[in-house]
């Protein structure tokens, strides 16, 4: 069996090796399908394929017609593609929970810490989940999504691109883990209200600027989360 690389693999790394060097960046148009074709000796269908693995990956838009925005063209916000594959294995279960929860700490870690000390750091989208998780009457997955949106609008926060693109492609699996989390839980309204007391004490540490207090923070509220609903072991 041959191990050379199918047609379209062939595009897609002519492409990436045009990214990597600099003759490609944001906002550049690629070559039309039929010059990828004949500079390459690939036929057309296999220029096609490697686009739209390219535009599922969020590293190139596609539009049809003629005009400045017909065809491919770079952009510069591949975070949307990054999370949508982090989604998908996430949700083909390619993950331990163990690893998942393991680079929660990593990523909030970071997160924590630059947000704490960026004297410009902008926590107002924190402030109004603090606010709306306050809310009566809530069940416990709307104060997990509610939770969950908190995390990530502190990783979006850190202006940080990659840790929020993971932590948007981590969210539906956080969500459905800590819910069944939840479900393991004999006073629910108890936790939740634990949960609260954690999520502003992090916040008020990151206004305060107390890097070493954020970070031993979230820490903790994620480690006892899921130690306390036995989702993980230690």
């Amino acid at each position: 069996m041959s191990d050379a690389p199918r047609a379209w693999q062939v595009v897609l790394e002519h492409l990436e090796r045009d990214l990597l060097d600099g003759r490609l960046g944001p906002g550049d148009h690629l070559p039309s399908e039929r010059e990828l074709s004949a500079d390459l000796g690939v036929g057309r269908s296999s220029v096609r394929e490697a686009l739209r693995v390219l535009e599922v990956m969020g590293l190139i838009r596609t539009a049809t017609g003629s005009g400045p925005q017909a065809g491919a063209i770079v952009i510069a916000t591949p975070q949307g593609g990054m999370s949508a594959l982090l989604r998908l294995q996430v949700a083909a279960q390619g993950f331990p929970l163990a690893d998942v929860v393991q680079t929660r700490l990593v990523l909030e870690d970071a997160v924590a810490r630059a947000l704490a000390t960026d004297s410009r750091r902008d926590t107002a989208e924190a402030h109004r989940m603090l606010e709306a998780m306050d809310a009566a009457g809530l069940t416990a997955a709307e104060f997990l999504a509610l939770d969950a949106q908190l995390h990530l609008s502190l990783a979006e926060a850190s202006g940080n691109t990659v840790i929020a693109a993971m932590m948007a492609g981590l969210r539906t699996s956080i969500e459905s883990y800590v819910l069944a989390g939840s479900a393991r839980v004999d006073d629910w309204h108890t936790t939740a209200d634990g949960l609260r007391a954690e999520h502003r004490a992090l916040v008020a540490a990151i206004d305060a600027g107390d890097a070493e207090a954020a970070s031993r923070l979230v820490r903790e509220h994620i480690t006892d989360y899921y130690r306390t609903t036995g989702l993980v072991s230690g």
